[in-house]
């Protein structure tokens, strides 16, 4: 892929893809040589919030579509050594990026951005292929099922109830005279008028009512275990061999 810096640019926000067509992130800056003024490197963007950025050395970048592909691994991407995305690598961080990826470092840049002798990784990196698939991992969170809530209101019932109540009858008791009452009747005079009062009393039920404690009432919740059944598709990396020599 020719690296022309402005079709470069292009590029910025589109998928980058590792060499096995998995996809590593979205292609956030292209970062130039400062002697050659070439592109050298791919900053990706590899978070889910944008804020993972990894570095990998542009050299055998190809179109694949509509995404851009390297010939390294997305493992070997993502665990590349930490650098500040701040537009520019030191010697410092590029020297601990070009070793990661298997490439010397020299001070002394070629025309094509990459160290003088760089266009290709050093032989006795590990030339094994990691093949990785997705497993299923769950968890467990918390979320609001629904309220209870304890109303009181008032009702109102009517009671009826019988109670025996008392009252005071008069009646006319004759006694005759005698030694024992004599006195008592010869004291007032022999013939006149009078009236003799006598009070009557009665009972009366009357109705009153008081509030009375009955019981407390209160909302207790139970932890009840179910199963819940969940998934997800996995994907899973397979590795086989295309032979392509000639036959003897």
């Amino acid at each position: 892929m020719a690296q022309d810096t402005e079709q470069l640019k292009g590029w910025i926000g589109r998928n980058l893809i590792d060499g096995a067509g998995q996809t590593v992130g979205r292609i956030a800056d292209i970062y130039l040589d400062d002697d050659t003024g070439e592109p050298e490197w791919l900053a990706v963007s590899s978070g889910t919030t944008g804020g993972d950025v990894s570095f990998v050395p542009l050299t055998g970048a190809a179109v694949s579509g509509n995404d851009l592909q390297v010939q390294f691994t997305r493992d070997q991407i993502t665990s590349s050594p930490d650098a500040d995305a701040d537009g520019q690598l030191s010697k410092d961080e590029e020297a601990r990026l070009y070793d990661h990826y298997g490439y010397d470092y020299g001070e002394r840049r070629s025309d094509s951005g990459l160290p003088e002798g760089g266009g290709a990784p050093r032989s006795n990196r590990d030339d094994a292929m990691t093949r990785s698939e997705e497993e299923l991992d769950v968890s467990k969170t918390s979320r609001e099922a629904g309220r209870v809530r304890l109303r009181k209101w008032v009702d109102t019932e009517r009671v009826e109830t019988t109670v025996p109540v008392a009252r005071e009858e008069v009646r006319i008791e004759r006694e005759p005279i005698t030694e024992a009452n004599m006195d008592q009747a010869m004291a007032g005079a022999e013939i006149t008028e009078s009236v003799h009062e006598v009070v009557l009393n009665e009972e009366e039920a009357v109705a009153t009512t008081r509030v009375t404690p009955k019981e407390r009432i209160r909302v207790d919740k139970d932890t009840v275990v179910e199963e819940q059944q969940v998934a997800a598709d996995l994907r899973k990396e397979r590795v086989e061999l295309q032979d392509d020599t000639t036959p003897r």
